[in-house]
């Protein structure tokens, strides 16, 4: 059997940035450090975290009163700031640059008057973050038909925005639609929508090319990994989302001779490594990478953090398969 990896794959600069946040409050501070949700949507990556002093709530009441806390990726509202402020807990923000540049950008807009559209899945917690930090309504399309029933004026001076996780290719026909329905509108340049999406699914556009089954690591709860596998579905192929290599069924490679591999921004190496660990277990593996974009880009932790080092790698707790 061939398997063929994606390029790129996995984690993104704002993930590695996220778990760095935790791990080096961990070591600086002690544990326990407080998380607000789940830092990324990766159980693995949690159970990890948890193993080495995190403890994750869902909201800030659960956190003791000056216990260190952290924000998640995603990015939280302006309420959860100021309820963090009036208790007086210490946080650490581990928000992706890239979702903040969003909130700055709606901001912007709700500024000059603007009424704002979100490009979104309604009860993701990067957008309801997002329409919590903007001081204004907006309203949330998630697809064509969503942009068609919207009550606004054909020529109302309008903004949109998109949430971090939708690529150019997800939000290109709904884009279309609210520049066909409306006169006055306007949002961010395309080198403004999330890199790390777009070059992953990029990437496994390529990978359907090649392959007879499209595997995808990563959690039922993460939008980018969920999008992989509905394109590789897009694409024809057989496609499976497995939190790691005990997920996998050897019915799914019957006649198979080439596997595609790829795994969403929050799924890290050691799952990849674990599914070709499952994979060799049904027969022989020739593994392979196709050529792709080279990520370079890294995120500058905050400043109490930079010169404190990652803690050493624990064990996790076991991943249940999906």
């Amino acid at each position: 059997m061939q398997v063929i990896l994606a390029n790129p794959r996995g984690f993104c600069a704002g993930v590695v940035r996220a778990i760095d946040i935790v791990e080096r409050a961990i070591n600086l501070y002690g544990s326990p450090v407080y998380v607000r949700h789940e830092i990324v949507h990766n159980r693995h990556v949690v159970d990890t975290l948890r193993g080495k002093g995190a403890i994750f709530v869902d909201e800030l009441d659960e956190v003791p009163e000056g216990a260190r806390t952290v924000f998640s990726a995603h990015g939280v509202a302006k309420s959860v700031e100021a309820e963090a402020a009036a208790r007086g807990l210490p946080v650490l923000d581990a928000t992706c640059p890239l979702v903040t540049k969003v909130h700055n950008q709606g901001r912007r807009y709700a500024a000059s008057g603007r009424t704002l559209i979100l490009i979104g899945h309604a009860g993701h917690a990067e957008v309801e973050g997002t329409i919590g930090q903007v001081d204004a309504p907006i309203h949330l399309v998630q697809s064509e038909a969503d942009v068609a029933a919207l009550d606004l004026p054909v020529d109302a001076a309008l903004a949109y925005i998109t949430q971090t996780t939708l690529s150019v290719d997800d939000t290109r026909g709904i884009i279309a639609a609210l520049n066909a329905r409306f006169t006055d509108i306007t949002g961010p340049n395309i080198s403004d929508i999330c890199y790390a999406t777009q070059n992953r699914q990029t990437a496994v556009r390529d990978l359907c090319r090649v392959a007879d089954v499209l595997l995808v690591v990563g959690s039922p709860n993460s939008s980018n990994s969920s999008r992989l596998r509905e394109i590789g579905i897009d694409e024809g192929l057989p496609s499976y989302l497995v939190a790691d290599g005990s997920a996998i069924d050897p019915r799914w490679f019957e006649g198979v001779t080439t596997v595609g591999l790829t795994a969403g921004a929050s799924a890290p190496d050691e799952l990849v490594d674990s599914v070709i660990a499952a994979l060799r277990a049904l027969g022989p593996v020739e593994v392979s990478q196709l050529d792709g974009i080279e990520e370079t880009l890294e995120f500058s932790l905050p400043s109490e953090l930079r010169n404190i080092p990652k803690l050493a790698a624990t064990a996790a707790t076991p991943v249940a398969a999906e």
